[in-house]
């Protein structure tokens, strides 16, 4: 590999890690009504697992409630279905034209246990950059074997990677404190 294929897989495959962070975090709960919840949550239409908000229109009218209105009324069953299958500790509510999601306020406790967990997937994606950024030293002393780059390319790239590194550890350190900062909110 060379000097800049090198540098932009890994700042690639640092990026991914952080963007699935985000993704993580996005599905805990605040105790606001989010459609992050509904995120990985299929039903069966017409024998294709199907995601919610691509057969119904997901609205949040309050704070703390989310409505989903399907498109065809003989969804709403299946939907419901799968959003008690998928167990988000959100009962839905079903009148037969819409589902509500009436989301509950956190407790001071439950909302120290979501800050941990914030915490434990903040702490597992540093270390996926970290790893990426090992791989991508490694693959830097291979091509400087090979002859690819030189050893003064080395001492940069290796320099160029760290900050890289650093860069996107800040923006999970970024991500996890805003989001705990949203959970301790009442």
């Amino acid at each position: 590999m060379n000097y800049d294929e090198i540098k932009l897989t890994a700042e690639k495959e640092m990026k991914e890690a952080v963007e699935s962070f985000e993704s993580r975090i996005a599905t805990i709960k605040a105790g606001r009504a989010t459609e992050a919840v509904l995120d990985g949550i299929t039903f069966d239409y017409f024998g294709t697992p199907t995601p919610i908000n691509q057969a119904a229109t997901v609205s949040i009218p309050e704070a703390r409630l989310l409505v989903i209105k399907p498109w065809d009324k003989n969804n709403i069953a299946p939907i419901e279905k799968a959003i008690i299958k998928a167990d988000i500790g959100i009962n839905p509510q079903n009148d037969g034209e819409v589902i509500r999601l009436p989301f509950p306020t956190l407790t001071e406790e439950r909302r120290k246990e979501y800050t941990k967990e914030v915490n434990k997937y903040g702490e597992d994606a540093k270390i996926s950059i970290r790893n990426k950024r090992r791989d991508a030293m490694d693959e830097v002393k291979k091509s400087e074997k090979s002859g690819d780059i030189t050893e003064d390319d080395r001492f940069s790239l290796e320099e160029e990677l760290q900050n890289i590194t650093d860069k996107y550890i800040k923006e999970v350190e970024v991500l996890a404190e805003k989001k705990n900062k949203e959970l301790l909110s009442v």
